[in-house]
């Protein structure tokens, strides 16, 4: 139960239909579609073209797409992966040749096809109901007549200043006055809405062939990029299998490999082989939920990859031994100092949508540009975002993540669901880069273990390990200072977070009542919304 004392909101509740987003525009949005007679997969789509326009420092249509559908609520849970690959010419040897150890972020060699649209288009297809040109019309509205500026949104875009300020087009259109704009003032993206347009009447085709794909792709080679239209017009997702755990009698439902939702799964694992009679913030938990992610991601960064072009030991990363084997070197004495070499990447941003409607189809959907604002180069004639989604791959001859030509990197977006006696229980996910898998384990747990509130789950005090073989760890400063000493003591080096850790939605159905709660990230400017 809520603590009505605390500066804190409360879950929502409704029994028709729920949408719960990090921008207020897109919640609002979904739910307009949902009451135009839309179904869940238009409101999902239509709330992330929103927040390509509103929220682009997260988020845009030169990027990146997974989801997790689940048709009426059931068990069978399809799953979409709509990660771009790198261009047909781009190979190790290129970057060797120019001495680079790592991708640039802000380069062409940074960024892969982007995978959105696909996936936008794929899916409506496949299971929405309006008009696409419906779906799409919030987005182009707000693009063209403008949008106000929320406190988060321009928080993050202050902090890329100089990023943008570094391309022209981008310091034009996100610049406006040689600044970010502020909180209040009200911004438009013509060029975007525009593409939207194009979009709406040509398809797919509208993104990846034709004048929009020529513009991204002609100024991808004026910076020296190996992009070429070729590479466009093959971009394609696909439909995937979930991989899948039992935690406590819930099966938790993830996007495979390329994607890092395994390892989430592979968190949980490692977590049940404890008892949950600790309390949830104790020093205790905290320490087990540290080694228990600093050890599953040693395992994501030896393994995970585009499993077309690497062996994935998907049985074994999933495997009761494998966890219990991880689990039995955890001392909740003392860090663990000996671990696998990996290499960890840093917070990166996103947005992530849970919508149910009436009928209870439930999606879970992700949108990424990587980086906020991804390389901050955009294309000049159509006003789309370049993500950075390449700078995943390593540099390593022999990796599994590797870059090679037509390759997916490594993926951090990972949308959840969970199902239990044979119908959808929550469907969730959790933003904020490499944080995602630990955020997913983290909420569940929270909520499975201890039945706690889901906006109460959320607006825990977060931390992330961070240092590889060193025990370091980001923390919020809302962690507990006795806490803080006792994991210091224990031989974590504990450093302030320089941002807030990650963000999170969730919407749960109970069918007993027939009602639907949702949970909205307080660290973002979001809601969750129902009818």
């Amino acid at each position: 139960m809520r603590n009505f004392e605390k500066p804190t909101r409360s879950v929502a509740v409704s029994t028709k239909a729920m949408a719960a987003t990090s921008h207020p525009l897109a919640t609002l949005t979904a739910i307009t579609i949902l009451q135009a007679g839309g179904n869940a997969m238009d409101a999902a789509i239509a709330a992330c073209a929103v927040q390509c326009v509103v929220e682009p420092g997260s988020t845009g249509i030169g990027g990146d797409c997974f989801a997790l559908y689940a048709p009426k609520g059931g068990a069978d849970v399809i799953a979409y992966n709509g990660s771009g690959r790198t261009p047909k010419a781009l190979t190790v040897e290129w970057f060797e040749e120019r001495g680079l150890t790592e991708v640039p972020r802000q380069s062409p060699s940074a960024v892969t096809i982007p995978g959105a649209i696909d996936a936008w288009t794929r899916l409506h297809a496949d299971h929405g109901r309006l008009p696409f040109a419906e779906v799409l019309a919030p987005a182009i509205r707000h693009a063209e007549e403008g949008y106000a500026i929320t406190p988060r949104v321009h928080r993050d875009w202050v902090c890329e200043e100089a990023l943008l300020s570094a391309d022209k087009t981008a310091a034009e259109i996100f610049l406006p006055h040689g600044r970010a704009p502020r909180i209040g003032e009200v911004h438009r993206q013509t060029k975007l809405a525009a593409t939207l347009r194009r979009i709406v009447a040509e398809g797919r085709d509208g993104f990846y062939k034709g004048m929009v794909a020529a513009d991204m792709v002609d100024h991808l080679r004026s910076l020296g990029g190996l992009h070429t239209l070729d590479d466009f017009a093959a971009a394609k997702g696909e439909y995937v299998t979930p991989v899948t755990t039992t935690f406590r009698g819930h099966t938790v439902h993830e996007c495979p490999p390329n994607g890092q939702g395994i390892i989430a799964l592979l968190i949980l694992n490692i977590l049940s082989c404890f008892d949950n009679t600790l309390a949830p913030q104790s020093p205790d938990r905290l320490h087990l939920e540290i080694e228990a992610t600093r050890l599953a991601y040693a395992a994501r960064d030896a393994w995970i990859a585009d499993p077309k072009q690497a062996d994935i030991p998907i049985e074994d990363l999933l495997s009761a031994d494998f966890a219990r084997g991880l689990a039995e070197m955890i001392d909740l004495t003392r860090a663990l100092t000996d671990l696998p070499d990996f290499e960890m990447p840093l917070h990166r941003d996103t947005v992530y949508i849970s919508i149910v409607d009436e009928e209870r189809n439930a999606v879970s959907f992700i949108n990424s540009i990587f980086d906020s604002f991804g390389t901050g180069l955009v294309a000049p004639q159509s006003g789309i975002i370049l993500h950075n989604r390449g700078q995943s791959f390593s540099l390593k001859r022999g990796h599994p993540n590797m870059i090679a030509p037509e390759k997916r990197p490594l993926h951090t977006i990972i949308p959840g669901m969970v199902t239990r006696n044979g119908r959808t229980d929550m469907s969730f996910g959790v933003m904020g880069g490499y944080y995602q898998a630990l955020g997913h384990a983290h909420l569940i747990s929270k909520v499975v273990d201890y039945g706690m509130d889901m906006q109460d789950a959320i607006d825990l005090p977060r931390l992330i390990p961070v240092g590889g073989k060193i025990p370091r760890v980001e923390a919020e400063h809302t962690i507990a200072p006795e806490t803080v000493a006792e994991l210091t003591r224990r031989g974590f080096e504990i450093v302030p977070a320089d941002d807030p850790i990650g963000g999170a939605q969730v919407i749960r159905i109970d069918w007993e009542n027939g009602t639907l709660t949702g949970a909205s990230e307080s660290r973002k400017d979001g809601i969750a919304l129902g009818y």
